[in-house]
């Protein structure tokens, strides 16, 4: 007798660098297939918010989620089309900050100190503009991926609020500007941001300044030198002290401020922007929780398990999500450090690195799909097995 079909639900991460989490799904679809086609595979491709958010939830959704194209502003200025989401028939959106502001948008070859001190997160804020026109009700900004250390002032900027200097001129974008704000004057800001039901969808939780703060963390990657990292860092000092003076809102110590550039400092700072784990606002979109209560089986995925998987990760969101009785197997492209505090969590019912020879990091990434697609087989006969011999 041939083993039973199985529902299975495929809920991984992208494995950064490598595969975005629709490509990683559909890699362990075909794998899975060749051996079981008679199974039912759902589709739920995860994500934290950032940068593949909208190709995650656009999978996933299918008609239910619009894509909706938007000229904007990329982090130099520069006029580009982005792409933002309308869901729930209209009353909801999604804006990923990485589609007009992400780092993404730069050449490495543009990741410059300059750079770096100019570059600005306006694009985001024209395209939550463009939901607000829209209608929208609730907007969703992901956050990740950013190319600006300016602590979302462009992003209000875009909506209305002013931005001077000592002598009342309005400051240029970018981070670096900041070191010559006096003040933030926040009358013109769009008066539907009081309306609209705004979320921060964010894993990040460093603060908005200091050794662990926006510029320290994360400007290193984005083209800053020291002198650049330390510019930044007082720049945004001076905006935490603004938003202070224009709000009376102390955000700056506040963890998570400094996710995408302090971009959330701005946004707690100038609206009534409700912060949540990226990964659970992403699995609520999808209807993950629904998905999981119906499957025999759960194949979550990540470029490295290591310890930082116990930390919030979206592979470790589908396994909390998951019914206790359902197995989930994590698939991986590399066990990295602390991987063996994973097995002792009991979190997965496996863990298992997809590299079938050994080879570098370069070679496996360049190969992922095909030593995804092989992982996901070999996973399939080793679950039809099982079934055979629990069967008899």
């Amino acid at each position: 007798m041939p083993p039973r079909p199985l529902r299975v639900v495929i809920a991984p991460d992208s494995f950064g660098g490598a595969l975005d989490s629709v490509g990683v799904a559909a890699a362990i679809v075909s794998g899975w297939s060749r051996i079981r086609p008679e199974d039912e595979l759902i589709h739920a491709p995860m994500a934290d918010g950032g940068e593949g958010t909208l190709a995650a939830l656009v999978d996933a959704l299918g008609d239910r989620a619009e894509r909706r194209t938007a000229r904007a502003h990329d982090p130099l200025g520069r006029e580009v089309d982005a792409e933002w989401l309308v869901l729930d028939e209209g009353r909801s959106a999604f804006v990923e900050l990485a589609s007009a502001s992400g780092l993404a948008r730069l050449d490495p070859k543009e990741r410059s100190p300059a750079n770096a001190r100019a570059a600005s997160t306006r694009g985001t804020g024209e395209l939550v503009r463009e939901a607000l026109d829209a209608g929208a009700e609730r907007i969703t900004i992901g956050l990740g991926g950013s190319a600006s250390t300016d602590g979302g002032a462009g992003l209000l900027a875009a909506l209305g609020l002013r931005l001077l200097d000592a002598d009342g001129r309005d400051l240029p974008d970018g981070g670096g500007g900041l070191m010559s704000l006096a003040r933030a004057e926040p009358q013109g800001l769009d008066p539907r941001l009081r309306e609209v039901s705004l979320t921060i969808a964010s894993d990040v939780t460093n603060k908005l300044t200091g050794e662990r703060g926006a510029a320290a963390t994360y400007a290193k990657q984005k083209g800053a030198d020291p002198a650049a990292i330390d510019e930044l860092d007082g720049a945004l000092r001076r905006w935490g002290d603004a938003i202070e003076s224009a709000t009376g809102r102390l955000v700056a110590d506040l963890p998570g401020a400094g996710a995408a550039g302090g971009t959330t400092a701005g946004l707690l700072g100038f609206t009534d922007a409700v912060m949540r784990p990226g990964v659970e606002v992403v699995a609520e979109l999808v209807g993950l929780s629904e998905r999981l209560a119906v499957a025999d089986l759960v194949i979550t995925g990540e470029g490295s398990a290591d310890e930082q998987t116990l930390s919030g990760k979206a592979a470790l969101g589908v396994a909390r999500l998951a019914p206790k009785a359902t197995p989930v197997v994590l698939l991986c492209g590399a066990l990295g450090s602390g991987a063996g505090t994973l097995e002792a969590s009991n979190a997965f019912a496996l863990v298992q690195p997809i590299p079938d020879h050994p080879m570098d990091l370069a070679e496996a990434m360049a190969d992922s799909q095909r030593l995804l697609e092989n992982a996901a087989e070999r996973l399939a006969r080793s679950v039809g097995i099982g079934l055979l011999l629990s069967d008899g």
